[in-house]
């Protein structure tokens, strides 16, 4: 229950059952969930779309007129074009990505997914990767669904989040832990 109502928590959260409920009831969870995808990447990849959607500068209207052939050059469409014109025009555009990740989270609560962060310092060969699938399957189960994240800061090792849990046993931790020992010592 708690993590249903983290889910739907919020304004970002509110938006995401609507438009969630509502892909439901067209048939269309999937495209949905697609064209965000697409929209979210684009944020994440372009630092100028990254300051447009966090912007208080611009109105509404210049939002939504912005945006329309984004969305139309990216191919999103349908339901998922007309909620993001709709979160610009309610100016609310500054919490679209949370709004995505919640509609993510709805969709996988609804299919049985365990979604798991992790985290390493460099791109996994296809044997690591397998076996970090494998592992995380055996922990979290068959329906679990692996998010990469590359961070050279880590140094080394993995840092694996599931949901509110973590593990981590990166190298930069560790070194860390042995570098507040080694002061305590001293």
């Amino acid at each position: 229950m708690a993590a249903e109502h983290s889910i739907t928590s919020g304004f970002a959260g509110r938006y995401a059952t609507a438009l969630f409920e509502l892909a439901k009831e067209t048939g269309s969870v999937d495209a949905v969930a697609a064209h965000l995808s697409t929209f979210d990447t684009l944020i994440d990849e372009l630092e100028d779309m990254q300051r447009f959607v966090r912007s208080p500068v611009f109105s509404a209207e210049e939002q939504v007129k912005a945006l329309q052939p984004i969305l139309d050059k990216i191919g999103v469409k349908g339901l998922a074009q007309r909620f993001i014109l709709l979160v610009a025009t309610k100016r609310r555009l500054f919490a679209v990505r949370q709004m995505v990740k919640a509609f993510q989270q709805l969709v996988d609560k609804e299919r049985g997914v365990t979604r798991a962060t992790v985290t390493l310092a460099e791109t996994p060969s296809s044997k690591a990767l397998e076996a970090i699938k494998t592992a995380l399957k055996d922990v979290a189960g068959a329906g679990a669904e692996i998010d990469l994240e590359i961070n050279p800061e880590i140094i080394g090792g993995i840092i694996v989040q599931i949901g509110s849990k973590m593990v981590d046993s990166s190298l930069r931790t560790k070194l860390n832990g042995i570098r507040t020992a080694m002061k305590e010592v001293g």
